[in-house]
């Protein structure tokens, strides 16, 4: 069967307004939709750095206790920089090639290998 949702951990996590925090969550595939319709929106218009806010708030279909419903632009816009950056690469993986792994190098040996960022512990 053609996987269309993965799952994924956060490395830091989204804390909600009453301190709970999310880190375990479910990306789907994106569409043409989703990738295009966002560039209408005034908010990447001024700032087109602003289009994968509004793309994650599409693509995220939950975010700990959360759901699709839930996850807006504001609760994207509060994730801590490093899990942006984290869903970002996690996000390019799984849409061009379903395999959500990036590549590393080990900083004491120097050998490349590559690592699974799929759910975590």
């Amino acid at each position: 069967m053609f996987q269309t949702e993965y799952e994924f951990k956060l490395p830091k996590g989204y804390i909600d307004d009453d301190g709970n925090l999310h880190r375990k969550g479910v990306m789907r595939l994106a569409t043409a939709a989703d990738e295009i319709l966002p560039l209408k929106d005034p908010r990447v218009q001024q700032n087109p750095a602003y289009l994968s806010v509004i793309l994650f708030s599409r693509v995220l279909t939950k975010l700990g206790q959360l759901n699709n419903e839930n996850i807006t632009p504001g609760v994207v816009e509060k994730l801590f920089a490093s899990d942006l950056v984290y869903l970002q690469e996690f996000y390019n993986q799984v849409n061009e090639d379903g395999i959500p792994k990036i590549k590393a190098k080990c900083p004491d040996c120097g050998y490349n290998f590559e690592v699974d960022i799929g759910p975590g512990e």
